[in-house]
């Protein structure tokens, strides 16, 4: 596996979001200045950056490498990650939702209805023996 040059990274980066539908002009870019080690580079310049896609609200921040462009591109990459999962969630919740309804609404087996009926029976039985006794209409109960 070859070496793969900026070039090429932000083509496949560019592809992945437009396939995602992920627009530049929704994507708002901030740079900061880093913390930690890194001597006069980290105090002088703002190598740190931030992302924020709008639509979705989805914020990442790096600062791993020392320069901005790195950074940048690493953001991007966490960015699109972060997004793509997110749509893969929600497809996956609208699946499992679709299938809870299917499961839901099937028609069930004339003898399993007919357990169904009988567990409520029993139930409602076991419930009936609960009740307090009323001794002034002790009639009733006998």
């Amino acid at each position: 596996m070859g070496i793969s040059t900026i070039e090429e990274r932000e083509k496949d980066l560019s592809k992945k979001m437009s396939r995602l539908k992920i627009y530049k002009k929704d994507i708002k870019e901030t740079f900061i200045k880093s913390s930690g080690p890194g001597g006069q580079n980290v105090n002088k310049v703002a190598t740190c950056v931030e992302l924020v896609h709008v639509p979705t609200g989805i914020r990442v921040k790096c600062q791993i490498a020392r320069t901005q462009n790195s950074n940048r591109e690493k953001a991007k990459k966490l960015l699109v990650e972060k997004i793509e999962k997110k749509m893969h969630d929600q497809k996956q919740q609208l699946v499992n939702e679709k299938e809870r309804l299917k499961r839901q609404n099937r028609k069930r087996l004339k003898a399993k209805q007919e357990e169904i009926l009988q567990d409520k029976h029993r139930q409602s039985e076991k419930k009936e023996t609960r009740k307090r006794i009323d001794f002034k209409n002790i009639e009733k109960y006998i």
